[in-house]
């Protein structure tokens, strides 16, 4: 398992990466931990369930630890329910963009109205290419990361 996730984050213009989509999974994800040097999420996508440690970002944002475990559905229903207030609930799409795929998600609830875009690179240095519905980089904007967003979420800004 590699430990290490290397991404870039994007707020996204509009809806036409819909039709580019290869997929889409409804996710819930809630925080055990959303301690500002390590983050415990419990996520529940396609009836299957994640643990999952991210640490924290390097200066630029793009680099930082990251472990995942699978747990059963009724597992992560049962720590959802003992979570931090502040559950995410979001449509995730995926969009394939040369070599790279983009994870897409349109939150909804107390986020609805934000759409972000995520591309994972193998370095913080690759060149990566940028669809034309991709807009503003927000790497390494702590308000955007998922464990903000349950304390302080988008219809609040």
């Amino acid at each position: 398992m590699n430990y290490k996730e290397i991404e870039r984050k994007f707020l996204v213009k509009n809806l036409d990466f819909i039709s580019d989509s290869f997929e889409s999974n409804r996710i819930e994800q809630g925080y055990l931990n959303s301690d500002k040097n390590r983050a415990v999420r419990i996520r529940i996508t396609n009836n299957t369930g994640y643990l999952t440690i991210k640490g924290v970002s390097n200066n630029a944002g793009t680099t930082r630890f990251e472990w995942e475990k699978e747990i059963s559905p009724a597992e992560a229903t049962q720590l959802l329910a003992i979570c931090e207030p502040g559950v995410i609930q979001k449509t995730r799409y995926l969009v394939k963009s040369n070599q790279h795929t983009y994870e897409i998600d349109v939150f909804d609830g107390d986020n609805q109205g934000l759409i972000v875009a995520e591309i994972e690179l193998n370095s913080e240095n690759e060149s990566f290419e940028k669809p034309t519905w991709l807009g503003v980089e927000v790497t390494g904007d702590v308000k955007y990361y998922n464990s903000q967003l349950s304390k302080n979420p988008y219809k609040n800004w």
